[in-house]
This record gives structure tokens, C-alpha cells and sequence, in this order.
């Protein structure tokens, strides 16, 4: 059941009477025992009757209408009608919002309504069917409380027929037939209804009552009184109505009969396109064309795009301008077009003008700025060689991305960066074909148009976020764009023609390399970037940051000035990071507390102190992880490598009573696991040797714990720390916690190489260590180190386990119990469960035997 605002009196939209939600009141007859629908002609009209006030419709005479009622006011005066005789006076609102309507809201004009009908609907609201019986004028409201109630006078219609009003009520049934037969889902009943109307005013009312029309020309219908000039509105209004209709049925006959005329256009246009050129004019197609033709010529195009380009020209001259596939062709041409085929920028090639700004933007890296001379330099001796494909893999904020600006202005090329985070479309690399609708070329394409030129710097930057999923894979639609052997014939799915991408220079960044799909990785020439020492961060923050925060922020160099004191409290207090980035947004902050305080006319002194610093950014958001001293047992400080640059980690192990089961936490993946089952099986299989009484070793469960726990863990670079933690435990003697440990362990007891030394060397050197100890095949990895840094600290490079324990223990509990002794009190142990022979009798090869075995205890 479908109707208006609850809080409307007003006409419903399709109610559903018959519904069984719907409760009919019974009307009760007149006074006198009147049938409850009498005649309407035969009501004689009282001089006073009840108002309904009316929103957003209009009651007419000789029309039945539902009208939804839920105004308590309305409702006391349906139950004072219906008690009596069902008349009321329905008149409409002048503003429908108006809640509790006076003389001045309502119209003048209304009509006398009889009550046929009343219902209960779920809502709360009541609805009645009343029929319209004349116009009535309101002279003025005769009571307000409990209801409206007002001094009315009828208006009747002329009831004498002249030959005018028959000629206007013939022509307003016309039209009325007419409207009929153009809308649909008309019932044949209205034909009938309106056939049988006979008085002019009947078929006014009738019709201004069932035509599309707002209130306020409704009411004017409602209050001409002339009935010559009320049929002259509403056959105004209609004929209006017609006219739409006609349009409307007259477009979709053309719209029908395109499809028919599709032969003759074309054999029309082909006359006319003879014409034409006998006059000398051509059509705005054959220019396009023209221009079109002129622009292949000028693009300078390989002989494979040109013909594709010249037969798509070719299908436009046979294809109507509005049609859809020539705008297809048109796209697809002037993207062949505005590509640039043979425009490349000239290279730079003076070494030391691109070292200089090299050094001018970046400081140190040198690894990089070497591979960059390189190539400098090799284009020079063979102008025509291929460009590297790079990629610069390091933590986030070391200037990867601002070192691909730094190369472009170097080299005096355009710059191009296109993020590839998150992209998990295959058409963002290589695009769409063109029989998709709104399908364009891929990313790479629309970059290098941007460019202007076919051979920029372009970075592609966060390769290792790419992802994938049913759309395909960006990474192996990558393997073509990064390839030197194939990319000076890369093909875009929606170009369809080879475009040459061999003059590019390739810069891929990524934060970890893992993620990198194995076949793309091995397309680039991978240079790692570490995190930087604190003496780098230093000189990277005089000489870059703070300048270019002082420029951002209006200040000049002698407003604010920072001592290398204030600089060093700011990367050790207020930030942990391989990079820059924060240390740029600390100082970034600084500058603006010192803008601020200038504005408001402060003038304090020029130089940050630390004190300042503190007052400007609170207390230092950083502490040292090993700002404790207090050596404990069972917990040794590791070293880990993630993306964001190196960290420490601790490894605690704790015991309690058991049967030698291990228990690993901390968010541990499966190569990490197995460090620790590896370690565990280390110290059980060499317990008499580490001095650890085997039967107290299966007398207790072990737990080992990797903090933080809310970060995932993975890698065997743990083993070291993981076997130290546990011997520690079982000895219940504490390692040095000023030493840090990485190594991966093998069940012989070797000590293999690991990766990302420099990173996990930095971030000891930023911890507070003292000692590192590395595997034996990782000293080659320390020339990566920086001389100050290996100057600081104590290296120790260990081939076995028990090179690992010898060191790592505190300097107190470097001296470990007589083995010797511990030897022979497990060999006694040995020799109490059987009878106990005379040593007089040994042969010299078990006591040989017993040698080696205190030795390798003493080992």
C-alpha cells in the first residue's frame, strides 16, 4: 500500500482499500434514517460547515477522491461529520507546511464534500472517500476550536448551453481522446467516463482533476467560476500535454526507423560527399582525416605503427562520424600520434658536472653515484648502448626516490615516477585492448607520453608491493618493460604496435627484496642502499634538511640555527630509522614552534637548544633498547634485518619442571622455529661437553620468547642468539648485554653466513653495543661498513658454536667450571652401574680413549 506523509491531509497515491490491514469504519446514516449515500444533486448545502484543510491537492465537484487524514484537529472534525451529515468543506493549503492553518493559509474557494466512505489505517492514520459536490466560497471562519469551521456560500455552474461551450466541450474531448490514445496503460474505463459527461463545468472539473498539474494551477481552475473560461484553461493545459506526447511518440519512431534508412544515409552521403568536392568544399570528416594524415607524418612513425595508423584512417573514411567505432578509430590514431617515436631529450654527458650535482643532492651513497659515472661514461664511448635496468633496494627515507630526480637532472633527462604499491592489474602495465569499452593504453605508454620524450628517467617506485590477484599479474606483465633484451619491441595490449623502450632508464626501489618475484629480480641490477650512521644523519641534516626546512617555513638561516648538539639529540631522542624521513619531520616541527613564536612577536634567542627542543616536542619518544646493563641468564640480544633497515632483538628462554619439551612465542615463522629446534638439539646432544647435566636437561620444559610479540619473525639468523640463550639458561650463567649475535647454526655445531651485516652492524652501533659477533664468512661483508663505525666497535667472527659461547658471555662469567672435572664425574656415573674393574689391567687404548674425551670436554 503505497501513500503520502502521514502528516498530510491529502490525496493517496494507489490505496490498497481492499488490503486486510485496512479496518472500514461504518458510516452512520442521517438523521432520519437517510441512506449513508444519498444523491449529491438533492444535498441542500447548510450555511456553516466543517473546514478540512487540504496539502498538496485540490478536491473538484463531481470527482471522488481518497484523502489520508492524521491531524488530530481534522480527525475531531471526521468524527463531529460523520455523526451528522457527512458534509465538510474541503480546501487547500496555500503553504502546505503550515501545521495549524488560519483564514489567511487556506484558500477562498473550496468544495463541498460528502463523507462516502471512512477507514483505519495501520499507521494511525484515517482515510475517507468523499465526493465532490459544488464550489463553495468561504466569507469567513466561524469557530477554530475543536476544529474549523466556516460561513459558506455555493457557487453552481451556468446551466444553460450555448453553441460556444459545445464547440470548447467538443475540442476538450478531442484532446482528452487524443491523450488517451498516445499514454499507456490507460483503462479503457476512462474513455467511457468521459463520453458520459454532459455539462461543460462536469467535463472541466473531470479532466483539471485527472491532468498533471501543481496545486496552484489546480486552485486557479477551481476558482474561475465562468465554465467558458474554465474549459478554455484546462483544453490549454491539455493541448500543452498533447503537443509533448506527439514529440515524444514522434522521436521514437524516428529512433525505430534509423535502422531502416542506415543504406539510404549512406548512398546520401556519398552524393553529398560528390558534391562537396565538385564545389570545392570537404566535410568536417575528410579534414579530420587530412589533419590526422599530417600528424602520422610529423610523429615519425616505424613502419609497423604507421600502417596500422593509416588503416584505421582508411575504416574512419567508410564509418559515419556518430557512429561508436569511429571515435575508437579516432582515439586509437591520436594516441599513435602523440607518442613520442622519435623525440629524445640530448644526454648530458660531462662526468664531472653530474658527480658535482650528484654530491649536490645527495650526500654519500657512493655506490650509487659510481654506477651512475659508469654509465655516463659508457654512453659516451658507445652513444648507442642500452640503458641498465637498476633497482635501489634499501629501508624507507635513504633517498631512493629523490636520487631518481638527482639522475635525471644529471644526465638532463625528463623524470617520470610511477608507484607501483598496491597495483594488482595486469592492464595498468600494458593496458586494455580496444574492443573494451573505454579501454586505454597502460601506465607505462601514458607516462612516457607525458615525458614528451622516448628516453626518461623512469622509476618504478615500491616494486615489491605489487600484488595479484584474478586480473592478472603487473609483476610478470613487468618482465617485458624491464628486459634489455626485449623492451625495444615492448607491445601495449590496446597500441597493438612495438614501441621501442630500449633508450629508458630504469629505476626500480623497493624496500625488501623477498617479495620480488625471482625472474623480475633477475632483470635488474640490484644496488643496495643501507641505513645511515649517525654521523651521515648529521651531516645529511646540516647540509640538506635544515635548509630546506627553513625555506619551507619563511625562516631565514640566521633566525633559527642548530648546533650539531641540538641535531644529535634529535636523531637519538626523537627518532629510530635506517633514513631521514622523521628526522626531517622533527626538525620540520622545530621550525615551525620557532615561526610561530616569530609571528607572535617573540624575540628569544636564535640558537635551538636541547632545552628548547625538549619544550618544543616533549620529552625524547626514544630510549635505547639496551639501556640496561644488568646482565640476565637466559637472554642473549640478536640482531635482525627488516625492511625499514637493521634492528636488535632479545631472545629470552626460561625453564620450569617438564619433560624436555620446547615451547616457541613471540610470532615465530618456520625458519625461525627450526633455529630454535636446531639449538635445542645442540644443547641436548652436547650437554656433558657445555657442562649441563643431561638428566636435569629432561627434567624441565623450555620456553623461548622473541619480543615484541605483536611482530611477525622470521629467518635463521637467530641461531647464534637462540643456542647462546639456552646455554646461558641451563648454566645459569648471563651473557654480555653489550654484545650482539647473529648467525645461523647447522646441527654439527658451524656457524653459517647471514645476510644484511651492514644493516644489522648499524643498528648495534645505534643500540649501545660494544660487540658484535658475526659468522667467520661474513667478514667480507665489512668493507661495506663505514670506518667510524668499525672503529667503535668489537668484532668477533666465529666458525663454530663453541667460538660463539666462548665470547658472548659477560667478562665475570667468561671462565666456565673445570670440563675436565665434570667429565669425570659423568665417566664415574657411567662406570657405578657396573661392576668396577681394576685399573691395574687398562690397555693404553681406552686410556688414549679417555683422553679425547676430556679434551673435547675441556673444548
Amino acid at each position: 500500500m503505497t501513500k503520502q506523509d502521514p502528516n498530510r491531509d491529502s490525496l493517496i497515491g494507489a490505496v490498497d482499500l481492499e488490503d486486510d490491514s485496512v479496518e472500514e469504519v461504518p458510516v452512520a446514516p442521517e438523521k432520519g434514517g437517510r441512506d449513508p449515500a444519498p444523491d449529491p444533486q438533492s444535498i441542500e448545502i447548510p450555511e456553516v460547515l466543517p473546514v478540512l484543510p487540504l496539502r498538496d491537492a485540490v478536491a473538484f465537484p463531481g470527482t471522488i477522491m481518497p484523502l489520508s487524514v492524521s491531524r488530530e484537529k481534522s480527525k475531531r472534525l471526521l468524527d463531529l461529520a460523520l455523526s451528522g451529515d457527512r458534509l465538510i468543506c474541503a480546501v487547500a493549503q496555500r503553504v502546505p507546511e503550515k501545521e495549524d492553518p488560519k483564514l489567511d493559509d487556506l484558500y477562498r474557494i473550496g468544495t463541498a464534500c460528502l463523507i462516502l466512505k471512512m477507514y483505519k489505517l495501520p499507521d494511525g492514520t484515517e482515510a475517507i472517500v468523499v465526493h465532490g459536490i459544488v464550489r463553495v466560497g468561504i466569507e469567513r471562519l466561524t469557530s477554530e476550536q475543536p476544529h474549523l469551521e466556516a460561513r459558506v456560500h455555493p457557487r453552481h455552474d451556468s446551466e444553460e448551453v450555448t453553441t460556444e461551450l459545445e464547440a470548447l466541450m467538443h475540442n476538450a474531448r478531442h484532446a482528452a481522446h487524443r491523450i488517451l490514445e498516445l499514454s499507456p496503460n490507460v483503462p479503457q474505463e476512462a474513455r467511457v467516463v468521459l463520453d458520459s459527461i454532459r455539462t461543460p463545468g462536469g467535463l472541466a472539473d473531470f479532466l483539471a482533476a485527472n491532468l498533471s498539474l501543481s496545486l496552484a494551477h489546480k486552485q486557479e481552475v477551481l476558482e474561475t467560476l465562468d465554465v467558458s473560461a474554465r474549459l478554455r484553461k484546462t483544453h490549454a493545459t491539455m493541448e500543452g500535454q498533447l503537443d509533448v506526447l506527439e514529440l515524444s511518440r514522434k522521436i521514437q519512431t524516428q529512433v525505430r526507423s534509423q535502422l531502416d534508412t542506415a543504406q539510404r544515409e549512406h548512398y546520401l552521403r556519398e552524393q553529398l560527399k560528390a558534391i562537396q568536392k565538385e564545389l570545392g568544399h570537404e566535410d568536417a570528416r575528410s579534414s579530420e582525416i587530412e589533419r590526422l594524415h599530417a600528424k602520422v607524418k610529423e610523429a615519425s612513425m616505424p613502419d609497423g605503427a604507421e600502417a596500422e595508423a593509416q588503416r584505421e584512417m582508411d575504416r574512419m573514411a567508410n564509418i559515419h562520424p556518430s557512429s561508436p567505432e569511429y571515435s575508437v578509430a579516432l582515439d586509437y590514431v591520436t594516441w599513435l600520434c602523440s607518442l613520442p617515436w622519435a623525440v629524445a631529450t640530448k644526454d648530458r654527458l660531462d662526468i664531472r658536472r653530474a658527480e658535482r650535482i650528484l654530491n649536490q643532492d645527495h650526500f654519500g651513497l657512493e655506490k650509487v653515484k659510481k654506477r651512475i659515472l659508469e654509465f655516463l661514461a659508457v654512453r659516451k664511448l658507445k652513444p648507442d648502448g642500452r640503458g641498465p635496468i637498476l633497482c635501489f633496494a634499501g629501508p624507507p627515507g635513504v633517498g631512493k626516490t629523490s636520487l631518481g630526480k638527482s639522475i635525471a637532472r644529471a644526465l638532463g633527462r625528463k623524470f617520470i615516477r610511477m608507484s607501483l604499491g598496491g597495483v594488482r592489474d595486469e592492464a595498468e602495465i600494458r593496458g586494455h585492448r580496444r574492443t573494451y569499452i573505454g579501454s586505454m593504453p597502460g601506465r607505462v605508454v601514458r607516462e612516457i607520453r607525458k615525458a614528451e620524450s622516448n628516453n626518461p628517467v623512469f622509476m618504478l617506485d615500491e616494486v615489491d608491493k605489487l600484488g595479484s590477484d584474478f586480473r592478472g599479474d603487473p609483476a610478470s606483465a613487468l618482465l617485458e618493460v624491464l628486459d634489455p633484451q626485449q623492451n625495444h619491441t615492448f607491445t601495449d595490449h590496446y597500441l597493438d604496435v612495438a614501441f621501442d623502450l630500449s633508450n629508458v632508464l630504469f629505476i626500480a626501489t623497493a624496500n625488501y627484496m623477498d617479495p620480488i618475484p625471482k625472474p623480475l629480480l633477475d632483470r635488474m641490477e640490484v644496488i643496495h642502499i643501507s641505513g645511515y650512521t649517525l654521523r651521515e644523519k648529521l651531516e645529511i641534516a646540516r647540509n640538506y634538511l635544515v635548509p630546506r626546512q627553513l625555506e619551507e617555513n619563511g625562516l631565514k638561516p640566521k633566525q633559527v640555527v642548530f648546533d650539531s648538539e641540538v641535531l644529535t639529540r634529535l636523531v637519538t631522542g626523537y627518532t629510530r630509522e635506517a633514513g631521514v624521513r622523521n628526522l626531517e619531520r622533527q626538525i620540520g616541527a622545530v621550525c615551525r614552534a620557532r615561526a610561530a613564536a616569530f609571528v607572535r612577536g617573540s624575540k628569544g634567542a636564535t640558537k635551538v637548544t636541547v632545552e628548547s627542543v625538549e619544550a618544543d616536542l616533549g620529552p625524547p619518544l626514544v630510549e635505547p633498547q639496551v639501556a640496561a646493563s644488568v646482565a640476565t641468564s637466559g637472554v642473549a640480544t640478536g640482531l635482525a634485518y627488516t625492511p625499514t633497515g637493521g634492528d636488535i632483538l632479545f631472545v629470552e628462554a626460561s625453564l620450569m619442571p617438564g619433560n624436555a619439551n620446547l615451547n616457541l612465542t613471540g610470532q615465530l615463522g618456520d625458519v625461525m622455529r627450526e633455529s630454535a629446534q636446531a639449538a635445542f638439539s645442540i644443547v641436548r646432544s652436547r650437554a656433558r661437553e657445555l657442562g649441563i647435566d643431561p638428566a636435569d636437561v629432561l627434567r624441565h620444559d623450555y620456553h623461548v620468547h622473541v619480543p615484541a610479540g605483536a611482530i611477525p619473525k622470521d629467518g635463521p639468523s637467530a641461531g647464534c642468539a637462540m643456542l647462546a640463550a639456552l646455554v646461558s639458561l641451563l648454566t645459569k650463567r648471563c651473557i654480555d648485554p653489550q654484545t650482539g649475535i647473529t648467525g645461523e647454526i647447522t646441527l654439527r655445531g658451524r656457524v653459517m653466513p647471514v645476510g644484511g651485516i651492514k644493516e644489522k652492524v648499524l643498528a648495534a652501533h645505534r643500540s649501545g653495543l660494544r660487540r658484535v659477533i658475526l659468522p667467520d664468512l661474513n667478514k667480507r661483508d665489512l668493507h661495506e661498513i663505514p670506518q667510524d663505525i668499525r672503529d667503535q666497535l668489537d668484532f668477533v667472527f666465529a666458525r663454530t658454536t663453541d667460538d660463539v659461547l666462548a665470547h658472548a658471555f659477560a667478562p665475570d662469567e667468561s671462565k666456565p667450571a673445570k670440563k675436565k672435572k665434570i667429565a669425570s664425574t659423568s665417566t664415574v656415573k657411567r662406570a657405578s652401574r657396573k661392576r668396577k674393574p681394576s685399573t691395574a689391567g687398562r690397555s693404553p687404548k681406552k686410556k688414549a680413549h679417555r683422553k679425547r674425551i676430556a679434551a673435547g670436554s675441556s673444548r
